[in-house]
């Protein structure tokens, strides 16, 4: 019987080994750096060639992938991270492109440094049941354009899920856009973030970004934010057309001169990529096929 219990300790042990965040070390100022990066290129062309100076840095093969939609072309930014043969794709993406003013600082090179993050630690200690991909979508500013084409691509996989990230750039609150609040992703999200002392706020009520084109495709999807708590009721109801006492920050900086790395406040970003990261681990294990 203690052999049998000491076995079950250990399975135990190992299991929430292979859950563990891949860092240890803070990422903050990896994350600011690559902000700076990416926010300093003046057109989408300089901003993608940021991403992929960062790829090749952390030795990710990665593409350009070419699209039209409409009368709009643009170019998706792609990256494989490998995994088990034949096993279900993890999706990780964050659009890189910005409106004409401003840096787009916020909105959103902070996504795209939050996914680059992930990146890192993912191919450092892969997932154990997933293939993972990351992306980087172009003209969302135009309507979504790059995640629309992606998704109607002929033959193109649907992955296990999707994960989004766009404005990831302060606050003490990881938002979640999650059509169902009850799944064992939202309840290990929630346990991770009260260990970080870090708020929590999931639900189907959130901007329109990316991963709209994958729930539109009947994909699953969910999405991330890193803001303020106080923040997000004002954001929506100024998303649903009405003027709250208080305009959040976002909505001041976004679309706007302000949109620069002098918003940024990396304070809880490594606490939140730690949150998620632990998230999509559990994830990875819960769904073992």
């Amino acid at each position: 019987m203690h052999h049998r219990r000491r076995s079950l300790r250990c399975a135990l042990f190992f299991s929430l080994l292979a859950c563990a965040p891949a860092w240890a070390d803070d990422v903050s100022g990896r994350w600011h750096q690559q902000v700076e990066a990416i926010s300093a290129g003046k057109g989408t062309v300089a901003r993608g060639d940021a991403i992929g100076a960062r790829l090749d840095t952390l030795g990710i093969a990665w593409k350009r992938e070419a699209f039209v939609r409409g009368d709009q072309a643009g170019e998706n930014l792609v990256a494989d991270l490998g995994g088990p043969d034949n096993a279900p794709l993890l999706l990780i993406g964050a659009h890189y492109d910005k409106v004409a003013v401003g840096h787009g600082a916020t909105d959103n090179a902070s996504g795209v440094a939050a996914v680059l993050e992930l990146a890192q630690a993912l191919k450092a200690k892969p997932l154990q049941h997933h293939r993972v991909q990351v992306v980087f979508w172009d003209l969302e500013e135009k309507g979504l354009l790059g995640a629309h084409a992606w998704v109607e691509t002929a033959g193109r996989e649907q992955p296990a899920l999707y994960v989004n990230f766009d404005v990831f750039g302060w606050g003490d609150t990881l938002w979640m856009m999650a059509p169902d609040s009850g799944t064992p992703l939202v309840a290990t999200l929630r346990e991770a973030s009260a260990k970080e002392k870090l708020g929590f706020s999931p639900g189907d009520k959130y901007p329109p970004t990316d991963h709209l084109a994958f729930l539109k495709a009947g994909w699953p999807a969910v999405s991330f934010s890193l803001v303020g708590g106080d923040e997000i009721d004002p954001i929506l109801a100024v998303f649903g057309g009405g003027k709250p006492a208080q305009v959040p920050k976002v909505m001041q900086v976004i679309h706007s001169e302000r949109d620069t790395t002098a918003e940024l406040d990396a304070s809880r970003v490594d606490d939140a990529l730690r949150v998620v990261e632990q998230g999509l681990r559990t994830w990875d294990h819960q769904n073992a096929h």
